[in-house]
C-alpha cells in the first residue's frame, strides 16, 4: 500500500466513522442536506477535480477497497489531507454497503450551494447553450443529458422540480462524473423555468416527434436552449404552444427516441450550428 497516504483500517461493517456508506442500495444519500455517494475511479477524480476547484462540490470521506488502494493512490492525493479515507476488505466492504461492490470505491460527496436559477443563469456566458430537462425521471437518461451536456459544451442543465435528482448515485454514475462539472439547477415549473429563460434571451426549442423545425433547420442564435421531455408523455402541452418546437427527423414506425439519445444528437447539432464544435 502507498506509504504516503493516510488512511485508516476499517474491520467492522458497523463501525460508526463509515455509516454512511452502509446499505447505499437501499438508502441513497441523495437529498440528505446535499449528501451523495460517488462510485468507481472515474466519478472519484470528477470530484477530486471539483474539491480542488472549490466549487460546489466537496468530499467529506473516502471508502476504499484494500486492493484497489495502490491504483488509486494518485486520485487520492488530490483530494486535501483533511478527508478522511478509509480502506476495507472485499469482505467488510461488501457487508458495509449490503452488496457486492466490484469497484471497491466509494466517496461521500456534499454540494456545498445550491444557486437559484437567477445565480445560475447569471454565471452564464453571454453566448450560451443550455439543456433543459422537464419530467425527467429515469436516472438512467438524467445522466446520459449530463454527460451529453458535458460533451457538446452545454454551458448548464436546467430542471424542473418533476425531474430525478442528478446527485442520485445512479445518475452520477451514467454521466461519468459531469454532474459534477456541469453547472445546474433543478427546481420550479417548466413553463416559469422556460419563460425565465425567455426572458434573460434564450431561444427556446422544445423537442417533440411533432415539431414544426426539423432539428438540422434550427437558426443560430446567442443564447439557446434545448428542451427535452419524459419518455412516453414527452412535454406538456402547455410548453409546446408556448415556445419553437423541433423534431429529429427518423424512422416513422418509431415514435420518439429515449431522453438520453435525443439530448445528444440534438446538442451536437445545436452546438455544431454555433460552431462549438
Amino acid at each position: 500500500m502507498p506509504g504516503d497516504l493516510g488512511f485508516t483500517s476499517i474491520t467492522e461493517a458497523d463501525d460508526p466513522r463509515i455509516s454512511a456508506f452502509r446499505d447505499i442500495r437501499e438508502r441513497d444519500l441523495t437529498g440528505r442536506q446535499g449528501r451523495f455517494i460517488v462510485e468507481g475511479t472515474v466519478v472519484l477524480r470528477m470530484l477530486a477535480a471539483a474539491h480542488k476547484a472549490g466549487g460546489d462540490f466537496e468530499a467529506e470521506s473516502i471508502l476504499i477497497l484494500e486492493n484497489r488502494l495502490a491504483g488509486v493512490s494518485d486520485i487520492l492525493r488530490e483530494f486535501p489531507s483533511d478527508v478522511p479515507i478509509y480502506v476495507a476488505t472485499a469482505s467488510v466492504l461488501d457487508a458495509i454497503v449490503g452488496f457486492n461492490l466490484h469497484r471497491g470505491i466509494l466517496a461521500l460527496g456534499k454540494r456545498k450551494s445550491d444557486k437559484d436559477m437567477a445565480q445560475t443563469i447569471r454565471q452564464l456566458p453571454k453566448s450560451s447553450l443550455v439543456l433543459v430537462g422537464c419530467g425527467i425521471s429515469n436516472h438512467d437518461n438524467l445522466g446520459s443529458m449530463f454527460r451529453n451536456a458535458a460533451a457538446f459544451y452545454a454551458d448548464a442543465v436546467f430542471m424542473d422540480a418533476t425531474c430525478c435528482d442528478p446527485l442520485y448515485r445512479k445518475s452520477l454514475r451514467v454521466s461519468v462524473g459531469s454532474v459534477l462539472s456541469v453547472p445546474y439547477h433543478r427546481g420550479g415549473g417548466a413553463v416559469e423555468m422556460l419563460e425565465t429563460l425567455a426572458a434573460e434571451g434564450f431561444d427556446i426549442w422544445s423537442l417533440s416527434p411533432a415539431g414544426t423545425t426539423e432539428i438540422r433547420q434550427i437558426p443560430a442564435s446567442n443564447r439557446m436552449a434545448l428542451v427535452i421531455g419524459t419518455e412516453g408523455d414527452g412535454l406538456a402541452p402547455d410548453v409546446l404552444t408556448r415556445f419553437h418546437t423541433a423534431r429529429i427527423a427518423q424512422a416513422p414506425e418509431l415514435d420518439s427516441l429515449n431522453a438520453g439519445t435525443a439530448s445528444g444528437l440534438a446538442l451536437y447539432q445545436m452546438a455544431s450550428a454555433i460552431g462549438r464544435i
